[in-house]
């Protein structure tokens, strides 16, 4: 059976995931994780699309990010995934491919499921016993997404400028978001869904998905992306 079309809204939060081949690591020393986060940083800088939040473990990556057209994902994650294996390679004098096949994805749509989306990605190293809160590990935006840093490699979305009229009050918010740990509904469900390429979204974009005929269950055949009307 061949696989189904990934489901890309423009303009709408999505979810990616990223392993390394065979579970293997794709990070071995600090450099690898300096080198991943430049190159994410300049194309980010250039192509159609925003970074909102990330995270980078030994052996995959969580990217939450709004693509502004329909390929603007697939490229980037092309150029990401291909300009590091080719580092990583002669860094470790290695050959073959680093990762594993396709990257997963899901949209998000929704207060819940995008501030979900962002604990979940930024909680990781804590629930794999590597940090002891999200702001202990270096190697993701939670230090910038509470006002720590001003790396300026992420942009906020519009559910997380909704946590208050300021900066400061914003940061303040979602630190205390961090605090309570993941929302666990929230965390099966993006489990599910980006293993499934299946969407988390709200009623209204879930109506205007399902009249387009997107896949929004296990099972049904969807179309290669949809481009919503305003």
């Amino acid at each position: 059976m061949g696989r189904h079309a990934r489901l890309i809204v423009p303009g709408i939060a999505l979810h990616v995931y990223q392993r390394g081949n065979n579970h293997q690591d794709c990070f071995r020393d600090r450099n690898d994780w300096v080198v991943y986060r430049a190159i994410m940083r300049d194309l980010f800088a250039t192509r159609p699309g925003a970074l909102h939040a990330y995270c980078l473990m030994t052996n995959h990556v969580h990217l939450l990010m709004t693509p502004e057209n329909m390929t603007a994902c697939a490229l980037l994650m092309r150029d990401l995934a291909g300009c590091y294996a080719a580092y990583f390679n002669r860094r470790h004098c290695r050959s073959g491919s680093l990762w594993e096949g396709r990257f997963g994805s899901c949209v998000v749509d929704s207060a819940r499921y995008v501030l979900g989306c962002y604990r979940y990605i930024e909680l990781n190293p804590v629930r794999a016993g590597m940090a002891r809160g999200a702001l202990d590990y270096e190697w993701s935006s939670a230090r910038d997404n509470c006002g720590q840093t001003n790396a300026r490699l992420v942009t906020p979305d519009c559910e997380y400028q909704a946590l208050g009229d300021s900066d400061a009050v914003r940061e303040g918010a979602y630190r205390r978001l961090l605090d309570l740990g993941d929302d666990p509904l929230a965390l099966k469900d993006l489990r599910q869904a980006t293993g499934s390429g299946l969407p988390l979204v709200g009623e209204r974009l879930k109506a205007q998905l399902e009249a387009s005929g997107a896949r929004l269950e296990r099972g049904r055949p969807g179309p290669r992306g949809v481009k919503l009307s305003d």
